[in-house]
Protein backbone atom coordinates (compact mmCIF):
# COMPACT_ATOMS: atom_id res chain seq x y z
CA UNK A 1 0.00 0.00 0.00
CA UNK A 2 1.64 3.58 -0.78
CA UNK A 3 2.69 5.67 1.98
CA UNK A 4 -0.42 8.61 2.73
CA UNK A 5 0.85 11.85 1.81
CA UNK A 6 1.73 13.87 4.77
CA UNK A 7 0.16 17.64 5.21
CA UNK A 8 0.96 20.29 7.47
CA UNK A 9 -1.59 22.82 8.14
CA UNK A 10 -0.33 26.48 8.94
CA UNK A 11 -3.45 28.80 9.86
CA UNK A 12 -3.76 30.31 13.16
CA UNK A 13 -7.92 29.92 13.05
CA UNK A 14 -8.71 26.96 15.11
CA UNK A 15 -11.49 26.51 13.04
CA UNK A 16 -9.98 26.23 9.79
CA UNK A 17 -7.64 23.94 11.11
CA UNK A 18 -10.26 21.90 12.62
CA UNK A 19 -12.21 21.72 9.00
CA UNK A 20 -9.22 21.55 7.32
CA UNK A 21 -7.68 18.77 9.07
CA UNK A 22 -11.38 16.68 8.96
CA UNK A 23 -11.69 17.29 4.94
CA UNK A 24 -8.29 16.20 4.27
CA UNK A 25 -8.19 13.08 6.90
CA UNK A 26 -11.46 11.97 5.23
CA UNK A 27 -9.27 10.28 2.61
CA UNK A 28 -6.80 7.51 3.17
CA UNK A 29 -4.62 8.99 0.58
CA UNK A 30 -3.31 12.16 2.77
CA UNK A 31 -2.51 12.48 6.66
CA UNK A 32 -1.91 15.19 8.70
CA UNK A 33 0.99 14.91 10.81
CA UNK A 34 0.88 17.95 12.35
CA UNK A 35 -0.91 21.61 12.60
CA UNK A 36 0.87 24.98 13.58
CA UNK A 37 -1.26 28.27 14.39
CA UNK A 38 1.86 30.24 13.06
CA UNK A 39 4.90 30.39 10.99
CA UNK A 40 7.03 29.78 14.30
CA UNK A 41 5.74 26.81 14.84
CA UNK A 42 5.13 25.28 11.35
CA UNK A 43 9.10 25.73 11.41
CA UNK A 44 9.78 22.95 14.23
CA UNK A 45 6.80 21.21 12.91
CA UNK A 46 8.37 20.63 9.69
CA UNK A 47 11.41 19.56 10.99
CA UNK A 48 9.92 16.80 13.52
CA UNK A 49 7.37 15.55 10.61
CA UNK A 50 9.23 16.11 7.19
CA UNK A 51 5.32 17.16 5.32
CA UNK A 52 4.94 16.36 1.98
CA UNK A 53 2.94 19.11 1.76
CA UNK A 54 1.96 22.40 3.39
CA UNK A 55 -1.32 24.31 3.54
CA UNK A 56 -0.57 28.04 4.40
CA UNK A 57 -2.48 30.67 5.41
CA UNK A 58 -1.67 34.45 4.28
CA UNK A 59 -2.63 36.77 7.29
CA UNK A 60 -0.99 35.21 10.46
CA UNK A 61 -0.04 36.97 13.41
CA UNK A 62 3.88 37.24 14.57
CA UNK A 63 4.46 36.32 10.72
CA UNK A 64 2.53 36.40 7.49
CA UNK A 65 2.45 33.61 5.01
CA UNK A 66 4.46 35.58 2.20
CA UNK A 67 7.23 36.02 4.32
CA UNK A 68 7.43 32.62 5.53
CA UNK A 69 6.86 31.18 2.26
CA UNK A 70 9.81 33.23 1.20
CA UNK A 71 12.16 31.86 3.54
CA UNK A 72 11.11 28.32 3.03
CA UNK A 73 11.55 28.41 -0.75
CA UNK A 74 15.14 29.32 -0.10
CA UNK A 75 15.68 27.60 2.62
CA UNK A 76 13.78 24.26 2.31
CA UNK A 77 11.69 24.36 -1.02
CA UNK A 78 8.39 22.03 -0.50
CA UNK A 79 5.10 21.79 -2.08
CA UNK A 80 3.02 24.87 -0.58
CA UNK A 81 -0.90 25.44 -1.40
CA UNK A 82 -1.56 28.65 -0.12
CA UNK A 83 -5.24 29.74 1.78
CA UNK A 84 -6.01 32.86 0.44
CA UNK A 85 -8.74 35.28 0.73
CA UNK A 86 -10.38 35.14 -2.81
CA UNK A 87 -11.33 38.79 -2.94
CA UNK A 88 -9.81 41.96 -5.29
CA UNK A 89 -7.70 43.07 -2.56
CA UNK A 90 -6.27 39.45 -1.43
CA UNK A 91 -4.96 38.96 -5.41
CA UNK A 92 -2.17 41.14 -5.02
CA UNK A 93 -0.46 38.50 -2.15
CA UNK A 94 -1.60 35.53 -3.58
CA UNK A 95 0.28 36.16 -7.03
CA UNK A 96 3.43 37.40 -5.15
CA UNK A 97 2.97 34.04 -3.43
CA UNK A 98 2.96 32.00 -6.31
CA UNK A 99 5.71 34.13 -7.88
CA UNK A 100 7.48 32.65 -4.70
CA UNK A 101 6.80 29.47 -5.55
CA UNK A 102 3.71 28.32 -4.04
CA UNK A 103 2.35 25.54 -6.25
CA UNK A 104 -1.42 26.92 -5.81
CA UNK A 105 -3.96 28.43 -4.05
CA UNK A 106 -7.30 27.94 -2.68
CA UNK A 107 -9.92 29.90 -0.44
CA UNK A 108 -10.77 29.80 3.10
CA UNK A 109 -13.94 26.93 3.37
CA UNK A 110 -16.95 29.29 3.88
CA UNK A 111 -20.49 28.16 5.40
CA UNK A 112 -22.86 26.81 2.15
CA UNK A 113 -24.32 23.83 3.35
CA UNK A 114 -22.91 19.90 2.90
CA UNK A 115 -22.77 20.56 -0.75
CA UNK A 116 -20.41 23.18 -1.12
CA UNK A 117 -18.41 21.87 1.83
CA UNK A 118 -18.09 18.67 -0.54
CA UNK A 119 -16.94 20.84 -3.45
CA UNK A 120 -14.61 22.01 -1.09
CA UNK A 121 -13.45 18.76 -0.20
CA UNK A 122 -12.84 17.62 -3.37
CA UNK A 123 -11.17 20.67 -4.43
CA UNK A 124 -8.25 20.88 -1.34
CA UNK A 125 -7.98 17.05 -2.21
CA UNK A 126 -6.95 17.30 -5.80
CA UNK A 127 -4.92 20.65 -5.08
CA UNK A 128 -3.20 18.85 -2.69
CA UNK A 129 -2.77 15.58 -4.44
CA UNK A 130 -0.93 17.38 -7.36
CA UNK A 131 1.16 19.44 -5.14
CA UNK A 132 2.70 16.49 -3.26
CA UNK A 133 4.10 16.05 -6.83
CA UNK A 134 4.62 18.70 -8.07
CA UNK A 135 8.22 19.86 -9.23
CA UNK A 136 8.87 22.94 -6.96
CA UNK A 137 12.71 23.32 -8.74
CA UNK A 138 10.99 24.18 -11.97
CA UNK A 139 11.00 28.10 -11.30
CA UNK A 140 14.63 27.54 -10.18
CA UNK A 141 15.86 25.79 -13.03
CA UNK A 142 14.45 28.38 -15.55
CA UNK A 143 16.78 30.22 -17.45
CA UNK A 144 16.74 33.87 -16.87
CA UNK A 145 14.70 36.30 -19.17
CA UNK A 146 16.73 38.19 -21.71
CA UNK A 147 14.04 40.32 -23.19
CA UNK A 148 15.56 42.10 -25.81
CA UNK A 149 17.21 38.26 -27.22
CA UNK A 150 14.17 38.08 -29.92
CA UNK A 151 14.22 41.53 -30.69
CA UNK A 152 16.41 40.93 -33.45
CA UNK A 153 14.69 37.47 -35.11
CA UNK A 154 11.84 40.39 -35.55
CA UNK A 155 13.45 42.84 -37.51
CA UNK A 156 12.04 44.08 -40.94
CA UNK A 157 10.45 40.82 -41.09
CA UNK A 158 6.42 40.34 -41.51
CA UNK A 159 3.97 38.00 -39.36
CA UNK A 160 2.45 35.40 -41.43
CA UNK A 161 -0.96 36.94 -42.03
CA UNK A 162 -3.74 36.17 -39.79
CA UNK A 163 -1.01 34.39 -37.15
CA UNK A 164 -2.30 33.76 -33.79
CA UNK A 165 -1.05 32.19 -30.49
CA UNK A 166 -3.42 30.43 -28.11
CA UNK A 167 -1.96 29.41 -24.47
CA UNK A 168 -3.62 27.66 -22.59
CA UNK A 169 -1.98 26.48 -18.60
CA UNK A 170 -3.58 25.92 -14.86
CA UNK A 171 -1.46 24.64 -11.95
CA UNK A 172 2.09 26.79 -11.93
CA UNK A 173 0.65 28.62 -15.26
CA UNK A 174 0.66 32.43 -13.34
CA UNK A 175 4.81 31.83 -13.67
CA UNK A 176 5.19 29.80 -16.72
CA UNK A 177 2.69 32.30 -18.84
CA UNK A 178 4.65 35.10 -17.27
CA UNK A 179 7.86 33.86 -18.39
CA UNK A 180 6.93 33.26 -22.07
CA UNK A 181 5.75 36.67 -22.10
CA UNK A 182 8.58 38.62 -20.84
CA UNK A 183 10.77 36.99 -23.69
CA UNK A 184 8.40 38.50 -26.59
CA UNK A 185 10.06 41.32 -28.63
CA UNK A 186 7.36 44.26 -28.68
CA UNK A 187 6.43 43.19 -32.14
CA UNK A 188 4.64 39.37 -31.85
CA UNK A 189 2.07 37.58 -33.13
CA UNK A 190 -1.17 38.05 -31.17
CA UNK A 191 -1.91 35.89 -28.15
CA UNK A 192 -4.98 34.90 -26.51
CA UNK A 193 -4.59 32.96 -23.34
CA UNK A 194 -6.92 30.62 -21.06
CA UNK A 195 -5.57 30.14 -17.46
CA UNK A 196 -7.80 28.50 -14.73
CA UNK A 197 -7.44 31.68 -12.42
CA UNK A 198 -10.34 33.03 -9.82
CA UNK A 199 -12.83 36.41 -11.39
CA UNK A 200 -11.33 38.30 -8.72
CA UNK A 201 -7.70 37.71 -9.40
CA UNK A 202 -7.78 37.86 -13.80
CA UNK A 203 -6.99 41.46 -13.42
CA UNK A 204 -4.70 42.09 -11.28
CA UNK A 205 -2.87 38.64 -12.83
CA UNK A 206 -3.04 40.69 -16.21
CA UNK A 207 -1.97 44.00 -15.01
CA UNK A 208 0.93 42.40 -13.22
CA UNK A 209 1.93 40.51 -16.46
CA UNK A 210 1.44 44.47 -18.75
CA UNK A 211 3.93 45.70 -16.34
CA UNK A 212 6.90 43.65 -17.19
CA UNK A 213 6.23 42.34 -20.72
CA UNK A 214 7.68 44.91 -23.68
CA UNK A 215 3.86 43.49 -25.51
CA UNK A 216 0.68 44.72 -24.33
CA UNK A 217 -1.62 42.30 -22.11
CA UNK A 218 -4.96 42.89 -21.04
CA UNK A 219 -7.96 41.06 -19.56
CA UNK A 220 -9.96 40.27 -22.80
CA UNK A 221 -12.81 42.40 -22.69
CA UNK A 222 -15.75 40.76 -25.12
CA UNK A 223 -15.39 41.99 -28.73
CA UNK A 224 -12.39 43.64 -28.25
CA UNK A 225 -9.94 43.58 -31.12
CA UNK A 226 -6.99 41.35 -31.36
CA UNK A 227 -3.95 42.96 -32.55
CA UNK A 228 -0.23 42.19 -32.92
CA UNK A 229 2.08 42.83 -29.89
CA UNK A 230 -0.83 41.86 -27.54
CA UNK A 231 -2.03 39.61 -25.31
CA UNK A 232 -5.45 38.83 -23.89
CA UNK A 233 -6.00 37.12 -21.05
CA UNK A 234 -9.54 35.32 -20.41
CA UNK A 235 -11.23 36.63 -17.33
CA UNK A 236 -11.52 34.60 -14.48
CA UNK A 237 -15.79 34.32 -14.86
CA UNK A 238 -15.76 33.85 -18.84
CA UNK A 239 -14.76 31.59 -21.49
CA UNK A 240 -12.89 33.43 -24.35
CA UNK A 241 -13.04 32.28 -27.72
CA UNK A 242 -11.15 33.43 -30.55
CA UNK A 243 -13.72 35.17 -33.51
CA UNK A 244 -12.81 36.23 -36.97
CA UNK A 245 -14.59 39.13 -38.65
CA UNK A 246 -14.07 40.67 -41.94
CA UNK A 247 -11.55 43.34 -39.88
CA UNK A 248 -9.99 40.38 -37.91
CA UNK A 249 -9.90 38.58 -35.22
CA UNK A 250 -11.98 39.62 -31.90
CA UNK A 251 -12.60 38.24 -28.59
CA UNK A 252 -15.66 36.71 -27.38
CA UNK A 253 -16.87 36.36 -24.22
CA UNK A 254 -19.47 33.84 -22.62
CA UNK A 255 -20.54 32.53 -19.25
CA UNK A 256 -21.68 28.92 -20.72
CA UNK A 257 -21.60 26.25 -18.75
CA UNK A 258 -17.90 24.74 -17.44
CA UNK A 259 -16.04 22.89 -19.40
CA UNK A 260 -14.07 19.85 -17.95
CA UNK A 261 -15.26 21.80 -14.51
CA UNK A 262 -13.62 24.93 -15.83
CA UNK A 263 -14.54 28.34 -16.76
CA UNK A 264 -12.51 29.44 -18.52
CA UNK A 265 -11.62 26.27 -20.40
CA UNK A 266 -8.55 26.02 -22.20
CA UNK A 267 -10.55 23.00 -24.47
CA UNK A 268 -13.35 26.33 -25.23
CA UNK A 269 -10.23 28.71 -26.38
CA UNK A 270 -8.46 25.81 -28.46
CA UNK A 271 -11.18 24.75 -30.42
CA UNK A 272 -12.45 28.35 -31.26
CA UNK A 273 -8.58 28.95 -32.45
CA UNK A 274 -8.44 25.39 -34.78
CA UNK A 275 -12.30 26.45 -36.15
CA UNK A 276 -10.93 30.19 -36.88
CA UNK A 277 -7.76 29.84 -37.41
CA UNK A 278 -6.57 26.12 -38.13
CA UNK A 279 -3.41 26.39 -40.19
CA UNK A 280 -2.57 29.50 -39.18
CA UNK A 281 -2.00 28.88 -35.41
CA UNK A 282 0.26 27.77 -32.87
CA UNK A 283 -1.42 26.12 -29.94
CA UNK A 284 1.14 26.17 -26.53
CA UNK A 285 0.06 23.94 -23.37
CA UNK A 286 1.97 24.97 -20.29
CA UNK A 287 1.97 23.49 -16.96
CA UNK A 288 -1.47 22.47 -15.07
CA UNK A 289 -3.12 19.91 -13.15
CA UNK A 290 -5.64 17.45 -14.85
CA UNK A 291 -6.72 17.56 -19.06
CA UNK A 292 -8.27 20.28 -20.17
CA UNK A 293 -7.35 21.78 -23.25
CA UNK A 294 -5.67 18.09 -24.29
CA UNK A 295 -8.25 16.86 -26.83
CA UNK A 296 -8.99 20.68 -28.91
CA UNK A 297 -5.06 20.49 -29.17
CA UNK A 298 -5.57 17.50 -30.78
CA UNK A 299 -8.37 19.01 -32.89
CA UNK A 300 -6.23 22.49 -33.75
CA UNK A 301 -3.37 19.74 -34.79
CA UNK A 302 -5.78 18.12 -37.26
CA UNK A 303 -6.48 21.34 -38.44
CA UNK A 304 -3.20 22.64 -39.63
CA UNK A 305 -2.12 24.37 -36.15
CA UNK A 306 1.16 23.86 -34.80
CA UNK A 307 1.44 22.15 -31.39
CA UNK A 308 3.64 22.52 -28.63
CA UNK A 309 3.74 21.65 -24.77
CA UNK A 310 6.28 22.14 -21.99
CA UNK A 311 8.10 19.32 -21.18
CA UNK A 312 7.85 17.36 -17.51
CA UNK A 313 11.24 18.71 -16.16
CA UNK A 314 10.36 22.49 -16.77
CA UNK A 315 6.58 21.92 -15.60
CA UNK A 316 5.16 22.23 -11.65
CA UNK A 317 2.92 20.16 -12.73
CA UNK A 318 3.00 17.75 -15.95
CA UNK A 319 -0.28 17.26 -16.15
CA UNK A 320 -2.29 19.02 -19.10
CA UNK A 321 0.68 18.88 -21.16
CA UNK A 322 1.19 15.19 -20.29
CA UNK A 323 -2.64 14.60 -20.97
CA UNK A 324 -1.76 16.08 -24.19
CA UNK A 325 1.25 14.00 -25.23
CA UNK A 326 -0.85 10.64 -24.67
CA UNK A 327 -3.22 12.19 -26.64
CA UNK A 328 -1.23 12.72 -30.02
CA UNK A 329 -1.85 16.05 -30.06
CA UNK A 330 1.32 17.49 -29.64
CA UNK A 331 4.40 18.18 -32.71
CA UNK A 332 7.13 19.63 -30.21
CA UNK A 333 7.87 19.25 -26.51
CA UNK A 334 9.99 22.05 -25.30
CA UNK A 335 11.48 23.45 -22.06
CA UNK A 336 10.10 26.89 -20.79
CA UNK A 337 12.69 29.25 -21.50
CA UNK A 338 12.64 27.97 -25.18
CA UNK A 339 8.39 28.32 -26.11
CA UNK A 340 9.05 32.00 -26.60
CA UNK A 341 11.30 31.62 -29.14
CA UNK A 342 9.54 29.00 -31.15
CA UNK A 343 6.62 31.33 -31.05
CA UNK A 344 8.24 34.47 -32.84
CA UNK A 345 9.92 31.59 -35.11
CA UNK A 346 6.96 30.17 -36.22
CA UNK A 347 4.82 33.34 -36.19
CA UNK A 348 7.82 34.85 -38.73
CA UNK A 349 8.26 32.07 -40.52
CA UNK A 350 12.48 31.61 -39.26
CA UNK A 351 14.25 28.83 -40.11
CA UNK A 352 15.01 26.49 -36.37
CA UNK A 353 16.81 29.49 -34.53
CA UNK A 354 18.01 27.12 -32.17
Amino acid sequence: MQKAIKVLIVDDSALIRAILREMINSDQRFSVVAEAKDPYEARELIKLHTPDVLTLDVEMPRMNGITFLSNLMRLRPMPVVMISTLTQEGAPATLEALELGAVDFLPKPQSGGDSALELYRELILEKLYWASKANVFADAMAAPVIKNDLTALTHHRHLKAGFICAIGASTGGTEAIKQVLEALPEYSPPIVITQHIPAAFSTSFARRLDNVCQIKVYEAEHNQPIEPGAAYLAPGHSHLRLFKTPKGYVCRLDQGEPVNRHRPSVEVLFDSVAQQAAHSSIGVMLTGMGADGADALLRMRQAGAVTVAQDEASSVVWGMPGAAVKRGAVEKILPLDKIARYIVQTAFNLKNVG
